[in-house]
């Protein structure tokens, strides 16, 4: 079982990609950098104040470690099911973002992470399982 604090760092293979998944479906908003074979998170409180800012969260979050929005190849988002409010704030973040800085988009679904291992979201896009631009929520 994984455990995340504010930040941890663990390796995945992966090729020169960087990817950013957001999960605001549960009780906390977790934000996952997956970038150069290390994993970066961080969680904010799950509520309407940080649903208002939440495109602000994420861009202080790569900040933090060094990133800008152009250099991810890959945002993923948890389409539920889980609370309504927070798949809908971070759809439509992580839409916005999608769209305006041309950058591929991945939904993927509540079941498909177990304990917090966001790794296994790789997995499923590196097997081919997760649909590009195909976003369906699940409130």
């Amino acid at each position: 079982m994984l455990l995340f604090a504010n930040t941890l760092e663990f390796k995945i293979k992966l090729t020169n990609m960087n990817n950013l998944i957001i999960d605001a479906a549960k009780d906390k908003i977790f934000f996952i950098i997956i970038a150069d074979n290390k994993s970066y998170t961080s969680e904010f409180s799950n509520n309407r104040e940080n649903f208002d800012k939440l495109a602000i969260l994420v861009v202080k979050f790569l900040e933090n470690h060094h990133l800008n929005i152009k250099n991810l190849s890959n945002i993923f988002v948890n389409q539920g099911p889980g609370k309504f409010s927070g798949i809908r704030a971070s759809l439509a973040t992580a839409k916005a973002l999608s769209f305006i800085n041309k950058i591929d988009l991945y939904g993927f679904n509540s079941n498909q992470v177990i304990d917090r291992n966001y790794a296994e979201i790789i997995d499923l896009f590196n097997k081919g399982v997760l649909i590009k631009n195909l976003i369906k929520p699940h409130y």
